[in-house]
């Protein structure tokens, strides 16, 4: 049995939480979850991919059994706290050549945006190049606690090839992130047989053929290595990860940024309501005022949702099966009359019990949770910074908690 957003008692409908990549964007992911948490909305299913996979794991193997919500926003939290400020090696905020070259050439102000709303628009301006700094400490010192870059002195003696930059295949080592999550998931929560915890599905992608990996904690042991495939996005300059020998994965985003169709091929047969977390909005109100911006629209078309198709078909199929059980039921009541031999009788019962038993799953509802983008910036994927961060958490929990109450009153 299943709570609804009416509070109503449903039998066989899963409750199935999606939730998308986006670096530093996975925050919002973060407030989505505490705000279903808070209406007590149970999860039969969690699947991600990249910072996705990791929300994704946290909660499921979440150590702390009572509060796994508490638990994701300090991890948050923490990966914030160990943002590196770069004020003290360059500030922006001082006049200087760079901030000018930013407020007058990427992203300057229009002249009818500074006669319609000046003050609004120079805001958002300061934001932007406020974000921009913010990837610079990324790219520059990284996150001790997620990601460090690899011309990092401490890697001289176990890095063979540190000397040789012209060989590297990546320039970001993500693997501190292990010990860090180390004091989040308890990773016996991730294995088959351990049915009171939520369905954890990973994706990545095979590097050498382009294959979709799937993790699946009903199938498999999770560990730290899918969790770091499933986050090893190439164009971040992470990794790849050797999940087993010779299969090499890197971040499922590659393929799909939203891992619906991943769970309707892991339970086919059972319905399904969709809470879909949106870090990359598929529509916005203008056209790119700049080159900056077509980058970032052109990159949030790349990542944003792309599953209405699968939805349509689903509910397609579903309609399909219903048919071909009437047509069933007709023929067993007059398998006798047809005089058919016992070969071909047999043939169209397996191949029916096939179709009945593997399919069929249809998606009841499906809820998006999708971020707003009030100062679309291409780099705020990038940005870890505390302030960052807690308006993600909040605005996450407040843009779901809007989508719940919408719901519960139609």
């Amino acid at each position: 049995m299943y709570l609804d957003l009416s509070g109503e008692k449903i039998a066989n409908i899963e409750n199935v939480l999606v939730l998308q990549g986006g670096g530093s964007l996975g925050a919002f992911g973060c407030g989505v979850y505490k705000a279903l948490v808070k209406h007590h909305l149970d999860l039969d299913l969690i699947a991600g991919t990249s910072i996705g996979g990791i929300n994704a794991a946290i909660i499921v193997g979440s150590r702390n059994k009572d509060r796994p919500d508490e638990l994701l926003e300090e991890f948050w939290l923490e990966l914030s706290e160990n943002f590196v400020n770069n004020d003290k090696f360059f500030d922006f905020s001082r006049p200087n050549l760079m901030k000018q070259f930013y407020e007058n050439f990427v992203y300057p102000l229009h002249n009818n945006d500074m006669i319609a709303n000046y003050v609004e628009m120079k805001k958002g301006q300061q934001i932007k190049i406020k974000q921009l700094e913010s990837f610079f400490s990324s790219a520059a010192f990284g996150n001790e606690k997620f990601f460090k870059p690899r011309w990092f002195s401490e890697y001289a003696a176990s890095d063979p090839e540190y000397f040789t930059p012209m060989k590297w295949t990546y320039l970001y080592d993500h693997k501190p992130l292990i010990k860090t999550l180390d004091r989040y998931i308890d990773y016996d929560k991730l294995r088959p047989g351990v049915n009171s915890n939520p369905r954890l599905i990973l994706t990545a992608v095979n590097v050498l053929d382009s294959k979709a990996l799937i993790f699946d904690s009903f199938k498999q042991q999770i560990e730290s290595k899918h969790i770091l495939a499933t986050s090893a996005y190439p164009l971040y300059n992470f990794p790849w990860i050797e999940v087993e020998k010779g299969v090499f994965a890197w971040d499922g985003g590659l393929l799909s940024n939203t891992p619906l169709r991943e769970v309707l091929d892991a339970s086919p047969v059972i319905d399904k309501n969709i809470f879909l977390v949106e870090n990359y909005p598929k529509a916005v109100d203008a056209l790119p005022g700049n080159i900056a911006e077509v980058h970032h629209r052109a990159r949030d078309i790349i990542f944003s949702d792309k599953t209405e198709h699968n939805i349509k078909m689903s509910r397609v199929i579903t309609r399909y099966l219903d048919f071909i059980e009437e047509l069933y039921q007709i023929f067993e009541n007059n398998a006798d009359k047809l005089q058919l031999d016992k070969n071909t009788l047999s043939k169209i019962r397996r191949k029916y019990k096939k179709y009945h038993e593997d399919h069929g799953a249809e998606i009841k509802e499906i809820y998006y949770i999708s971020r707003d983008e009030m100062y679309p910036h291409i780099f705020e994927n990038a940005d870890f910074s505390p302030d960052t961060i807690k308006e993600l958490i909040k605005s996450g929990e407040d843009k779901a908690n809007k989508v719940i109450q919408a719901h519960k009153h139609e």
